[in-house]
């Protein structure tokens, strides 16, 4: 066994045992990048890697260990950062060709957290443009490829973070959940994503794409790992308008709970409206068996109405783009970014027209023309007004539902992943990846997506979603860790993508 096939908890264990060095783990890890990485029919899960200075960074944190100095439980382990997040010195380009090159002169909140607590940066993940999208087939940068077949998406708007915790390549890492970007990549990739409570975790220095929608988030292997690494990232932030004071505490100690598979009184709702003829039958197969688990694990086990979820999708493809309509507005080609100049004497506005049309890709300029549509004079009420009303029965049908469990499970996503091109000119069956995820964001609630095995059918994984009330986050974590470990007993240890999962390496 290699050190990059151990878990975060598992390095830091060994770090902490004087097994294993952080420039040992930092520079295993970098090896397994060099591999499978390369843009040209790799993974490419990496927009920029930092070998340098993760190695600077790796050293330093043997430095402290060496010198006794008080250390976080993960210092040293290694991290992979979505390229959403603003990191001081390294190129953040949200997968947007109108912010090629920008380097922030700041970190993010939870960068620095992370930088604090000594956790190597690895490098920035491909995603999305904007985060818009289900597939990671809209960066400006180049498609990421799924470690399970490297012909299919490994979900979107995250992929690139959770191609690279699926392929070895990064222990933990950081993604952004608008409607479903962290918990349908694990889904499609096999890894476990979480999306915490709204406010929970701050979004300073995050490049917005929907202020009331986006969440930061782990993206891991295990429910431990999400665990241990969402107690480090989360907190308030005063730097954060939205950030919610009360602390949400004891996540490793619910997930370490949950391992021990007693779930005795704990009551689970099987959302109804999220199932039907339009769910891959692998997928169901693979739901049904784990909820069976549950119940044997002394859960009890109820369906539960939430009528409000068949508006879920269409409210939120009015707010999302009304939102993003809003904040794209600064990306003008006057202070930062990507400036196109016509020939001639061009105005301002020729100047932004022409780096707007440059620099945006396509599926980001349709947002933008669906979200100043929704927002013009005359339309707001009969559009965006009636979303937000939608987006309020949703938070009700959630609260009636937790007065009655305290869980709710669905299957993540609908299908597993589908063929690169599939679903490109295809809007509308690209957005339903997210009908399962979508109503978690519209009500701020937490959500964990974790493998739930592989499709009999074609052999890739499928993901079974929890949701929890607000500030209820360890509930996720204790039902998620119960049935991972009955999980893996049944498959006999963790799934993971065939190539990759036996990879060797100079440090095993």
């Amino acid at each position: 066994m290699s050190w990059i096939h151990t878990t975060a908890a598992e390095q830091a264990a060994a770090l902490a045992a004087g097994e294993v060095t952080s420039v040992e783990l930092v520079q295993a890890h970098l090896d397994q990048i060099a591999r499978v990485d390369g843009a040209d029919g790799g993974i490419h899960a990496f927009l920029h890697v930092d070998a340098d200075g993760a190695l600077a960074q790796a050293a330093a944190s043997d430095a402290r260990r060496a010198a006794g100095a008080p250390l976080h439980e993960l210092d040293g382990v290694p991290i992979a950062i979505k390229d959403v997040l603003a990191t001081e010195g390294l190129p953040t380009t949200a997968g947007s060709r109108i912010l090629e090159g920008w380097v922030p002169p700041y970190d993010g909140t939870v960068t620095a957290r992370i930088k604090a607590a000594g956790l190597p940066i690895l490098g920035k993940t491909n995603m999305d443009e904007f985060a818009m999208g289900s597939s990671t087939e809209n960066s400006a940068y180049g498609v990421t490829r799924n470690p399970w077949d490297l012909d299919r998406i490994p979900g979107g708007s995250g992929g690139g973070s959770a191609a690279a915790v699926a392929a070895f390549e990064a222990p933990l890492a950081i993604g952004s959940d608008t409607g479903g970007s962290i918990r349908q990549p694990g889904a499609m990739t096999g890894t476990v994503g979480v999306k915490p409570t709204y406010g929970s975790v701050s979004r300073y220095g995050v490049i917005a794409l929907a202020n009331s929608l986006d969440q930061l988030g782990p993206v891991t292997r295990t429910v431990l790992d999400s665990a241990l690494l969402q107690e480090l990232i989360g907190g308030h932030d005063p730097k954060d308008s939205t950030s919610v004071t009360t602390p949400v505490t004891g996540l490793a100690e619910a997930a370490r709970e949950g391992a021990l598979g007693d779930l005795t009184g704990l009551r689970v709702g099987v959302v109804k409206e999220l199932a039907g003829d339009a769910w891959q039958p692998g997928v169901v197969q693979r739901f049904e068996e784990s909820v069976d688990l549950l119940t044997k694990m002394g859960a009890e086990v109820v369906e539960v109405s939430l009528p409000s979820f068949v508006h879920a999708m269409a409210a939120y493809y009015l707010i999302l783009p009304a939102e993003c309509s809003s904040n794209l507005a600064k990306f003008d080609a006057m202070r930062y970014g990507l400036r196109v100049t016509p020939p001639g004497s061009p105005s301002a506005e020729d100047v932004m027209r022409a780096s707007r049309d440059a620099g945006f890709g396509n599926e980001v300029k349709r947002r933008i023309i669906i979200g100043t549509y929704a927002l013009s004079s005359g339309y707001y009420d009969a559009y965006y007004g009636q979303a937000q009303k939608i987006r309020t029965l949703i938070i009700e049908d959630f609260r009636r539902a937790f007065e009655q469990v305290d869980v709710l499970v669905s299957p993540t996503a609908p299908s597993t992943a589908f063929p690169i091109g599939e679903k490109v000119d295809d809007p509308l069956s690209m957005y339903l990846q997210d009908l399962a995820t979508i109503p978690a964001n519209l009500a701020g609630v937490p959500g964990i997506s974790l493998p739930s095995g592989t499709a009999p059918e074609d052999g890739l994984p499928t993901g079974i979603q929890f949701l929890a009330p607000v500030l209820e986050d360890a509930r996720l974590y204790r039902v998620g860790a119960a049935l991972e470990a009955a999980l893996h007993e049944q498959w006999g240890g963790a799934i993971a993508p065939p190539a990759y999962a036996s990879t060797t390496s100079e440090e095993s």
